[in-house]
């Protein structure tokens, strides 16, 4: 008597139970990128089947080969490959819908409702329980915890001297909360999957980049009202993800990586908000060798290193507008978290990588390779301060997550590993204004943030937080300090 045939696995039921809680229960995106077609285009079958196997580095995507066989795998591939019979539309009418204006513009007092150097506040992600917290960076005391949206991304920005921080939301919303009086003032949706925001210097406008739609989008920067949708399209019928935005301040523009076209976008700054919305904003797309899945810029905003997932890097020059410099950066560096700084009377970039165990130095005259510094394993996050000569780098993945290692920035050698809780995910520091401590996240639902001595090293303080993920001081963020991420 023949077999029984077995039962084709149920995808759709596969996905329920091992993808929904991290990209959605409509495959739309959550904490992770939505899962369709249009957004897997650089992604063969065979690949996909290989990550669900075996996770992604540089991601918090999990292995399943001790949970799915392969048909189980092979059914999940075809299920996320296979398109929606609806996508959701989102475009200004969907916006205006969502949008929500608490306090309107010039409503609230314009002064602090505490007393503190303004200027050394710390905004503090905590990402364990879609919360904020905005933090004294004298006395390293909270003065204000408040609820985000669910899975905050890209680092809040700030505006107007620091009075206003800007959230985006993987899930699409921008919200504008008044440090001042401790309010939200405005929020917005203005995609489904939404990768980071930038602010204009003045503050005028905001900038979206989205996953889904392949969209940018431009809000007014006083209560987020949408002014344009802007395609990310080659013209020629190609869409694209929006990798990353960024204002440029010096240049009064916004720069954009596509992740999908091989193209570098600068975008002015509009001259008014009604010319915002009227008209065609001009695009200054600048051909590269690769596409740019993450991104360096220079102190000067004159040059833009890039990377993609496929190895290659490449300088784009701001002013020539072409590719000048292909480098040497093995595995998968993380330039959205290179810093930079002057060594022997040359400026330099570091940049940790996601792949390997090294942190890349590059001199960036002459764009050698100049060390490789060996580290305990693939890292994320670096950060340093112009006032202080270490640099911190973090062991992110694998199972040396614990320790974080200081950099000598004179020898560009490792003087000290820190394990300040053993087992647990040590990741992201960031500097108070003056640069004299240094503050470091425990990546823990019972986590911390841990306040050094940036010179002795020595722990100060530990702060109990849910899972804090970033640190962002207001002065360091306005200034462009060469430490941090801007």
């Amino acid at each position: 008597m023949a077999a029984a045939a077995q039962e084709p696995p149920d995808a759709a039921a596969l996905y329920r139970e091992h993808c929904s809680e991290c990209h959605g229960a409509g495959r739309l995106g959550a904490m992770g990128p939505a899962l369709l077609p249009q957004n897997l285009k650089r992604l063969s079958r065979n690949r996909a089947a290989e990550v669900i196997r075996n996770g992604a580095p540089a991601t918090q995507m999990p292995a399943f080969h001790d949970r799915l066989d392969s048909a189980a795998i092979d059914s999940l591939v075809e299920y996320i490959y296979t398109p929606l019979k609806r996508i959701p539309a989102w475009g200004v009418e969907q916006m205006r819908a969502s949008h929500v204006v608490y306090h309107p513009p010039g409503s609230l007092p314009p002064k602090p409702r505490f007393s503190a150097d303004l200027q050394n506040l710390f905004v503090v992600v905590e990402l364990g329980d879609h919360h904020a917290t905005l933090l004294d960076g004298d006395t390293f005391t909270p003065i204000h915890r408040f609820p985000t949206r669910f899975a905050l991304h890209g680092g809040p920005k700030y505006s107007n001297g620091g009075r206003y921080v800007f959230f985006a939301s993987r899930d699409g919303w921008i919200s504008k909360f008044d440090i001042y009086n401790l309010e939200y003032v405005a929020e917005i949706r203005a995609g489904i999957n939404s990768r980071n925001v930038a602010v204009s210097a003045d503050g005028r406008y905001v900038m979206v980049a989205n996953y889904l739609p392949h969209t940018l989008v431009l809000l007014d920067g006083s209560d987020l009202a949408p002014l344009r949708i802007i395609p990310a399209s080659d013209g020629n019928g190609h869409s694209s993800r929006v990798s990353a935005v960024y204002a440029a301040e010096p240049r009064n523009s916004f720069i954009v990586a596509l992740k999908d076209i091989p193209e570098l976008w600068e975008i002015p700054y509009p001259a008014d908000a009604a010319r915002a919305g009227a008209g065609p904003l001009p695009i200054r797309r600048i051909r590269t060798s690769s596409y740019l899945d993450d991104f360096f810029i220079n102190q000067e905003y004159t040059l833009v290193i890039g990377t993609s997932r496929d190895g290659s890097s490449q300088v784009v020059d701001l002013e020539q507008g072409k590719v000048t410099h292909t480098l040497d950066l093995p595995g998968m560096p993380h330039l959205g978290s290179g810093i930079s700084w002057i060594y022997r009377g040359r400026p330099v970039l570091a940049t940790p990588n996601m792949k390997h165990g090294i942190v890349s130095v590059v001199d960036m005259t002459s764009w050698k390779t100049i060390r490789r510094i060996e580290t305990l394993g693939p890292g994320f996050f670096m950060r340093s301060h112009e006032n202080t000569p270490y640099a911190w780098v973090d062991v992110f993945f694998g199972p040396n997550r614990d320790a974080v290692h200081v950099i000598d920035k004179r020898t560009l050698e490792i003087v000290k590993t820190l394990r300040p809780a053993p087992g647990k995910t040590s990741a992201h520091v960031e500097f108070t204004r003056d640069g004299t401590r240094a503050l470091l996240s425990i990546w823990d639902p019972d986590g911390a943030v841990i306040v050094y001595d940036s010179r002795t090293l020595k722990e100060l303080k530990r702060i109990p937080m849910r899972k804090p993920s970033g640190k962002y001081n207001v002065h360091n963020k306005l200034s462009r300090s060469a430490g941090t991420s801007h």
